[in-house]
């Protein structure tokens, strides 16, 4: 497991989303992630984000790892339940994958299918009350298993999100490493001062804090989220910066690598790099880091 010795090793990791398919057709998906094989220690794989029907990240993960990449596999309590939940996670690790990341999935009506019933058998907390679980041998019901599993577990932390209790969330995040997690993904981070109060309060040798470094394609994109996406913040003179720039998306583009430099200067555990739909921008990203 590339990514645990990082970790244990404390040396930067470099994590990418790597968007399955919404079809059959994998081949884009694992051009643009053989492209930076060498440079991404191992690639996030959605579990159909923002609640778009497309291939599962169980399938996503198993084809890039069939490929000699790792991957990071994301399981949510939206579309599963209990049953189908742990059979996912038993069926990803007897096919290699290692890494698992809990979330708890947005809801239905923000994608295409808006009619779809969620599921959410059980939250989130229990989701990696029942991986640490499978990880002891039992399953939920308390049965023996033929073999268990030994994920990396990662979840979600809201570190640095505008407007939010920096003591709810640490103590939301103490809740989830009580119950398994291991490391920590974050929104998207495009101001390091956002983020530095909830930093100050962890200890950063102990707790893996992986901030996401989140591509921007346009100046409306970045308007679009500094004014609508709570759990982001972009400050102004970035949206001025952009707004200036002769070539747009060339200039995103250099922000997104800067960030991530100054992520890896600041001793951050890793970043995580998400393009959504741009996984072609990476190679250019990443050379410039």
């Amino acid at each position: 497991m590339h990514l645990k010795r990082k970790f244990d090793t404390e040396e930067f990791a470099v994590l990418a989303e790597m968007e399955p398919p919404k079809g059959v057709d994998v081949s884009n998906m694992v051009t643009h992630a053989t492209r930076v094989k060498g440079e991404v220690d191992a690639f996030v794989v959605p579990e159909m984000s923002n609640a778009v029907m497309r291939m599962s990240a169980l399938g996503g993960a198993m084809i890039l790892q069939g490929k000699g990449m790792e991957t990071v596999m994301q399981v949510n309590c939206r579309d599963r339940n209990r049953i189908a939940l742990q059979a996912d996670l038993l069926a990803a690790y007897g096919c290699g994958v290692a890494n698992v990341m809990a979330v708890t999935g947005e809801d239905p009506s923000f994608g295409d299918h808006f009619q779809a019933r969620s599921v959410y058998d059980i939250d989130l907390l229990e989701l990696l009350r029942t991986i640490r679980g499978l990880e002891q041998g039992k399953d939920m019901a308390g049965i023996e298993l033929s073999g268990s599993p030994e994920f990396l577990v990662g979840s979600t932390v809201n570190a640095g999100a505008k407007g939010k209790s920096t003591e709810l969330e640490i103590e939301e995040m103490n809740k989830k490493i009580e119950a398994g997690a291991q490391f920590f993904i974050s929104p998207p981070l495009f101001d390091l001062s956002a983020i530095q109060p909830f930093m100050k309060r962890v200890e950063q040798n102990k707790i893996k804090i992986i901030p996401t470094v989140l591509l921007l394609k346009s100046l409306g994109m970045a308007r679009y989220i500094m004014r609508n996406v709570e759990d982001v913040y972009i400050p102004d003179t970035l949206i001025d910066r952009i707004r200036k720039s002769p070539d747009k998306v060339r200039e995103c583009t250099l922000i997104a690598s800067e960030m991530v430099t100054s992520l890896k200067k600041e001793g951050f555990s890793g970043v995580n790099i998400a393009t959504i739909g741009w996984e072609h921008k990476l190679p250019e990203i990443l050379d410039r880091i």
